[in-house]
């Protein structure tokens, strides 16, 4: 049946269906906050839009947008939401069932993209399907709301002028010249109630309550900021924060200590990366659109597949294994070439060697399927993990817990693997099985199944397009070959020959080492180069590769000005 809401002008149906989407999403924050946040139709359909992304789109959204790539696809992803949602709202004008039906049909998106996430629950339906609910009810209540009986229903007998002034209602708008001369200046004939104000727009003629439609829409948003409020609220009720402080007292002493950090590691130059990068400047780079919230009392580790004894470990026994420490850098496969997502920390955990020597893996297995409690997973070479570096089942970074978005409780460290198939965050299963019958996330999507880290070099001072003075000027960088280390760095000037740069001192071959070197510059526009050689002998080549499929190659070079 028709509303009536076609005689609405298109804005006003439009910001009506705006409104009824903020209260269904609204609706359905609060519900996953009662369920599981990831539940909520924004995060479940961002998460499945960051699966089926392709491997160089997500590396323009990553050197493009950096840390903040997840930020940029939930305001998208509203954005989107909105506009359908006005698109709705107008089309509601014609049947109010035509807007119903397109937030039912989104509402089933959202209940299917969290239903088939990896980590979904047997109510992650529910949040989508409520706020469907609620909105279809905002938005039918909305249209009768600011609706008011139109022009059809007024008596043929009080016809409205052509050009009577838009708003102008009574005796007023219905006497012309024509009353007067019928009524020849005797009083005027009765008329009925003053009818609502009404507007022209083209042939058609609307009508609707403005103060209605302003009280209806600052309800509508108060509905819908108090239960999105209300959701996060209920999300970080069951934050991790205080799971980590309980750890943080319980937490065991290593049995192994990582060796001393010279004094000489950190040449403590202004702009340049210290050794140890802080854990709030620690790049983050995952699929996860919410951050897990793991209770440790909860979490479990299952280890099967080609073990002899499959073992389910709880946080419990973790730590009481011996723990170890070490100093680790960390790169990301998408780091580009003189890229921001390296870092160096010193971690603590419990060797992932020992655990699989302790289930008896089979001599048929190459690969470790890692899985995260998002349902990320990364397959890790087995002879990596068991050649006796220090590749851990983290619990801890540079001194404190892990915290919840570099993988609380656990998560997994290697040396001189790239992130995608080595660091899983959060993880809660390994698969021991072979890369002839497996894939990890990355891989069907463009990636290479292996990741050695490339060995790599960056120029830190001066920033690209900086203004320094003529004279002797302080060039410097880190350099990075995890687990096979770096014997020397060379800056080149202008094209001109390679100098050898001052190395700082390292504890082990693990971690990315300072460099710097002093130079004099003249005047003029000058690019820099550098390139490293690693321990094995190689030297970077110059001929550049991107991120995918295994990593970028190449010198990292800028331009300054010297004046």
């Amino acid at each position: 049946m028709d509303d009536g809401g076609s005689r609405l002008p298109r804005w006003v149906a439009a910001v009506i269906g705006v409104v009824a989407g903020a209260v269904a999403l609204g609706v359905a924050q609060l519900a996953a906050g009662l369920t599981n946040a990831s539940a909520s139709p924004v995060i479940a359909v961002g998460g499945a839009v960051v699966d089926q992304t392709p491997a160089g789109l997500k590396d323009w959204a990553i050197r493009n947008f950096g840390s903040n790539d997840k930020l940029v696809l939930i305001t998208g992803i509203v954005v989107v939401l909105a506009l359908i949602a006005a698109g709705l709202g107008v089309l509601s004008r014609r049947r109010i069932g035509y807007g119903m039906t397109g937030l039912l049909v989104f509402g089933l998106i959202g209940a299917g993209a969290a239903a088939t996430r990896p980590d979904s629950g047997p109510f992650d339906i529910l949040p989508s399907l409520l706020g469907v609910g609620a909105g279809s009810w905002a938005l039918s209540l909305l249209f009768r709301r600011v609706a008011r009986d139109g022009w059809d229903d007024l008596p043929e007998e009080y016809p409205v002028a052509e050009g009577t002034p838009a708003g102008t209602t009574g005796p007023e708008a219905e006497a012309g010249p024509a009353d007067e001369g019928e009524t020849g200046g005797a009083e005027p004939i009765a008329r009925p109630a003053e009818k609502p104000p009404v507007m022209r727009a083209g042939d058609d003629l609307y009508t609707f309550d403005r103060r209605r439609l302003l009280t209806g829409v600052a309800v509508g948003v108060g509905v819908a900021g108090v239960a999105g409020f209300g959701g996060r609220l209920l999300a970080s009720s069951r934050d991790v924060d205080v799971a980590r402080r309980t750890v943080a007292k319980t937490l065991p002493r290593p049995a192994v200590t990582a060796k001393a950090i010279p004094a000489g590691a950190d040449l403590r130059i202004r702009g340049l990366s210290p050794f140890v990068t802080p854990n709030r400047d620690f790049y983050r780079v995952d699929t996860a659109l919410v951050v897990p919230s793991v209770d440790p009392a909860d979490w479990t580790l299952k280890i099967h597949g080609l073990v002899d004894k499959p073992v389910e470990l709880t946080f419990d026994d973790l730590l009481r294994r011996p723990l170890m420490e070490a100093d680790v850098t960390l790169t990301c496969v998408s780091n580009d070439v003189g890229g921001p997502y390296v870092g160096n920390a010193r971690w603590l955990g419990t060797r992932l060697a020992d655990v699989l020597r302790d289930v008896g893996i089979s001599s048929q297995a190459d690969m470790l399927l890692s899985v995260s409690q998002d349902g990320f997973t990364c397959g890790t070479p087995v002879d990596v993990v068991m050649d006796g570096r220090d590749a851990l089942l983290a619990v801890a970074m540079n001194g404190e817990v892990l915290p919840a978005a570099h993988g609380f409780p656990v998560r997994q460290v290697v040396p001189g693997l790239y992130g995608y198939v080595s660091a899983t965050k959060w993880i809660t299963e390994i698969k021991v099985t072979r890369f002839d019958e497996d894939e990890a996330y990355w891989t069907p999507r463009g990636w290479a199944p292996l990741g050695p880290i490339k060995t790599q070099s960056r120029i830190d001072v001066p920033r690209d397009g900086d203004v320094v003075p003529p004279g002797p000027t302080t060039i410097a960088g880190v350099a990075w070959a995890q687990h096979k280390g770096i014997s020397a760095v060379e800056v080149q000037i202008d094209g001109g020959e390679w100098r050898e740069a001052k190395l700082a001192e390292v504890n082990g071959p693990d971690t990315w080492r300072q460099w710097s070197i002093e130079v004099p510059l003249t005047p003029g526009e000058r690019v820099i180069a550098v390139r490293a050689t690693d321990a094995s002998g190689y030297t970077q080549t110059p001929d550049y590769a991107p991120p995918a499929p295994d990593g970028a190659s190449g010198h990292h070079a800028i331009s300054i000005q010297v004046s």
